[in-house]
């Protein structure tokens, strides 16, 4: 079996003494995972950061063992946020939130494209705004979409809130909202709270996952 794909590297892992297995998002072929051979080398190791755009040529026997990635550097997009801790944390939350969450091997060029827009929208002012929105799309992607409390809902149920599992959650005034300019942290923070309740409801709890580090850590940063 022999493919070329592009894709963004989610993760990475050492395999031997100089090759790494990687977890890719790619456009034509979902989440994959290869071998890597000389992966941690000093002459390749700057390509895999994670983030970055990569080109992988994958070989493999057959579609059930794992294949050989041969990789070249399209674009690298991590080493322009080195100096940035949010930026940062928050490119590692979202290929996290990939890792975790998409199935193998299926292919879905919505999560892709907005995924590639939102590291695109990292040098923009308002760029935690657009990776709070990029959560919730993915999660409305894979099939939780808000279920929103109506106004014919009874009085216990307060209006604008949202429905997950039984349960009521407020919805912060940035996602009801989304032309606000001037973000403060905490409504930022109030946003994250709300998706981290999503993810939380949806996915965490149902699959007996751990709920990212990365993520706890850019919400910190709101607070």
């Amino acid at each position: 079996m022999f493919w070329m794909d592009e894709g963004y590297l989610l993760s990475k892992r050492s395999f031997d003494e100089n090759s790494i297995i990687i977890e890719t998002f790619t456009l034509k072929h979902g989440k994959y995972s290869g071998i890597v051979y000389g992966g941690s080398s000093r002459k390749y190791k700057k390509n895999f950061q994670i983030g970055n755009k990569i080109m992988l040529n994958m070989k493999a026997k057959s579609e059930s063992k794992l294949g050989y990635f041969k990789v070249e550097l399209i674009k690298p997009i991590s080493p322009f946020f080195f100096d940035d801790k949010k930026k940062s944390i928050c490119i590692l939350s979202a290929t996290t939130i990939l890792t975790m969450l998409l199935p193998e091997r299926q292919i879905n060029k919505k999560i892709y494209d907005s995924f590639e827009k939102l590291l695109n929208k990292l040098n923009d002012k308002n760029w935690i705004s657009f990776y709070i929105f990029w959560e919730l799309s993915l999660i409305k992607e894979l099939g939780f979409g808000i279920n929103f409390i109506n106004d014919s809902a009874s009085k216990n149920k307060k209006k604008n809130s949202a429905v997950i599992n039984g349960k009521f959650f407020e919805i912060p005034e940035l996602i009801i909202n989304k032309k606000i300019k001037d973000m403060t942290n905490l409504a930022i923070n109030d946003a994250l709270i709300f998706n981290k309740n999503l993810l939380i409801e949806n996915f965490i709890i149902p699959n007996k996952l751990r709920f990212p580090l990365s993520r706890n850590i850019l919400q910190e940063y709101y607070i």
